[in-house]
């Protein structure tokens, strides 16, 4: 199993196992400091585009200096809390992949994230899920974990289908759902 930094995450590592094409439209939900969002916009190439929609503004400005930093012009940055209603700001059904990487663990209103990617997400369009596993060794003490059966089920109930489970490393785990 590959590890990322400092054994931590490898986001090539599991954007690879997605199936991201160049011309994709690509949200990331939670974004922070552009973990994914950097890798992303390099998959879906200059003819793609990749949101990167955070809460903290902070966050969304370090994604913008590091992507003009490396050249990189396909990364729209917004600043939203994703627990309000329409919180992505995104029109209906306008992505081809939504992205939740480590942030339903953050939040205790998982089912509104949930729906707004629902909502945001092309017919077809697919959800990934990456997030702890609770127990793992680094794995957030603080917070509302949720596990991978609780992920699947809160996905199914909001009307997405499972499509697969993906191998992310020892500390998370990756699920694969279709609109």
């Amino acid at each position: 199993m590959q590890k990322g930094t400092g054994g931590f995450l490898n986001p090539e590592q599991a954007l690879s196992q997605l199936d991201i094409r160049p011309k994709m439209t690509v949200a990331d939900f939670g974004s922070g400091h552009g973990y994914f969002t950097i890798p992303l916009a390099k998959l879906v190439g200059e003819s793609g585009r990749v949101i990167a929609i955070d809460v903290l503004k902070e966050a969304l400005e370090s994604i913008i200096s590091r992507a003009k930093l490396e050249g990189i012009a396909n990364i729209e940055a917004i600043h939203s809390n994703l627990e309000n209603p329409n919180g992505s700001k995104l029109s209906d059904g306008s992505q081809d992949l939504v992205l939740l990487a480590n942030i339903l663990f953050q939040s205790q209103k998982k089912p509104e994230i949930i729906r707004e990617a629902r909502r945001v997400l092309k017919d077809l369009g697919r959800l990934v899920v990456i997030d702890w596993l609770a127990g793992a060794s680094l794995a957030p003490k603080e917070g509302w974990l949720i596990s991978k059966e609780e992920a699947q089920k809160l996905v199914e109930t909001e009307g997405l289908k499972m499509e697969k489970e993906f191998e992310v490393d020892e500390r998370h785990f990756g699920l694969i759902f279709r609109k």
